[in-house]
């Protein structure tokens, strides 16, 4: 594993640097990888953001996202510059499959591959990282890449600044949970005093989204919430064809699993999707309990003890029986 202090003295020199951040990317992916990026172009490197599929409207006004190349509608240009790239810096995500049918493409790839990351269990696949899973997002990593790695606060402008509080915002619930400590508010007043504008960057992120997916949440809650107090969880299920009735784009079902986890004495919520090639899950809980642990031993998937998603083959109403079903095995955890 190459020491940062390797890198730090290959990024004295112009590079070919390639970011990427995993599939689906958040407000978090994105963010780190744009600040990244308006970092390192101000270093004279030559770099390119390739994010593997598209990513949510609300998050498209961040500075540089027009330099931004999503690799489903750019295969060739993509692979191109991540063949010949010096250095592939892989952000909030720790295993290739992440990445779809990117993930084969970097592991070839000659240029040495960064990971900075905050998730559990990392594949191993990189040669150089900076990864903590107590880093409330990959945003404040990038954060702390620059000022004590690198040791250039001077180039975190208002650019860089703006990109990384909003990864770090994004991904900590508005500065809500847990991960949110006193160095973050220290970290994100920091990014303020540099040009951040907090509450416009709220407004943004958060205000942004059409009629049609405001309805869309009021559809959710009446009609597709299932509450089971015996195990203080919740479970909203949606099918493909509710998808399409409400002409539901990338990004527009985040954060509606969090509504359920609003509920009173609620400490294990469920979002339960039907995608067109799979059924998609993401599980948020309360204190201790590990969904990171549910969404690993039954859904091919993983992530943070409060925050994980997985996937399965199966049929939604198959999947729907079988997370209904795992419960009881939690019960003494859900039940505290």
């Amino acid at each position: 594993m190459l020491e940062l202090s390797s890198l730090k003295e290959l990024l004295t020199q112009p590079q070919h640097i390639v970011i990427t951040t995993h599939h689906k990317p958040d407000g978090d992916a994105m963010g780190s990888s744009l600040g990244l990026y308006s970092y390192l172009i101000q270093k004279g490197h030559h770099v390119r953001v390739i994010t593997p599929t598209d990513y949510p409207f609300f998050l498209h006004w961040l500075p540089y996202n027009t330099e931004v190349l999503v690799y489903t509608e750019t295969v060739q240009e993509s692979n191109k510059h991540i063949e010949e790239a010096d250095i592939i810096f892989c952000l909030d995500f720790n295993a290739l499959s992440r990445i779809n049918e990117m993930g084969e493409i970097v592991r070839a790839a000659k240029g040495l591959k960064v990971m900075i990351d905050h998730h559990l269990e990392p594949e191993g696949f990189d040669d150089c990282r900076h990864w903590s899973i107590n880093a409330c997002a990959t945003a404040q990593l990038v954060y702390d890449f620059i000022m004590t790695v690198m040791r250039e606060p001077n180039l975190i402008n208002k650019d860089v600044a703006t990109c990384l509080y909003t990864g770090i915002m994004t991904d900590s619930g508005s500065f809500r949970f847990p991960t949110t400590t006193p160095a973050v508010h220290h970290i994100v007043a920091d990014l303020i005093s540099r040009g951040a504008e907090n509450a416009k960057i709220h407004q943004l992120v958060y205000d942004n989204f059409s009629e049609s997916r405001l309805r869309f949440l009021g559809y959710c809650l009446l009609n597709k919430l299932e509450v089971f107090q015996e195990y203080n969880t919740a479970l909203i299920s949606v099918t493909s064809d509710e998808l399409d009735k409400f002409e539901i784009d990338t990004g527009d079902t985040e954060g509606l699993v969090n509504y359920a986890l609003t509920i009173n004495g609620i400490r294990l919520a469920a979002l339960v999707i039907e995608r067109k090639d799979k059924v998609k899950l993401s599980l948020r809980s309360t204190g201790d309990f590990p969904a990171n642990e549910i969404c690993k031993k039954y859904f091919n998937g993983g992530g943070h003890k409060n925050a994980a998603g997985g996937f399965s083959d199966k049929p939604l109403q198959d999947v729907i029986t079988q997370f209904k079903n795992i419960l009881p095995e939690y019960k003494s955890l859900l039940i505290l």
